[in-house]
């Protein structure tokens, strides 16, 4: 097994999670691998070395809801250490590399560096805290306003003209499972955003225009 680097107690988060998972077994994911399926029990922790993983919930009418997205040095399954049930499903949103870090190897790399423990449990937190929110905005506003919500939070810094391009390239379909509602319902929305002026889609990429309407 790899021996771990030193750590020291300031150690950067991230100098913590690449010596853990350097202890870790290293596996290939295609796109739309499902690694994790909620409700089943597990005791492995998932840290992304290359791509992406998607957590999410779904329901028996295929309906997804996002809950969110994981790049390199990120890590999934931490909340099942406990012996408990998987609280969500998670896949492969795109060719992957992950680390796969048991719950002994876990709780033996906390052992030497206990310091880890606080980042991990502030990482729960903060989860539980977007979760508490994402239920929030899902009872409370329409989807109108959720789609808002999301375009603003993904949208860059303006550049000279005042628009702002979005991070990525998101289909209607992810959106769709961001917001909790059909594509249909996002097609429409957009479109209708689109011949009002508020954006434009540029080889294929969502810019925002100018600033979004509250309401719609």
């Amino acid at each position: 097994m790899p021996v771990a680097p030193a750590a020291t107690p300031f150690a950067h988060p991230n100098q913590h999670v690449e010596a853990l998972a350097a202890q870790g077994v290293q596996r290939r994911y295609r796109r739309g691998t499902l690694l994790i399926q909620e409700g089943e029990t597990g005791d492995t922790l998932y840290i992304v070395l290359q791509g992406r993983l998607r957590a999410f919930l779904s329901d028996n009418n295929g309906r997804e809801l996002t809950l969110g997205l994981y790049g390199p040095l990120e890590y999934v399954g931490e909340m099942s250490l406990d012996g408990g049930p998987r609280s969500a499903n998670v896949e492969a949103a795109e060719p992957s590399v992950c680390a796969v870090v048991t719950r002994a190897t876990l709780l033996a790399y906390i052992a030497e560096h206990p310091e880890f423990a606080l980042e991990l449990m502030a990482r729960l937190i903060r989860r539980a805290r977007l979760a508490t929110e994402s239920a929030r905005s899902v009872a409370l506003i329409d989807v109108y306003g959720r789609l808002v919500r999301l375009l603003n939070s993904m949208a860059q810094m303006p550049d000279e003209r005042g628009e702002r391009a979005l991070k990525e390239r998101l289909t209607h379909q992810q959106m769709a499972q961001h917001l909790a509602c059909s594509r249909e319902m996002v097609s429409r929305l957009l479109k209708d955003l689109e011949t009002g002026g508020y954006i434009a889609v540029r080889e294929r990429w969502i810019w925002l225009l100018k600033t979004l309407p509250a309401r719609w």
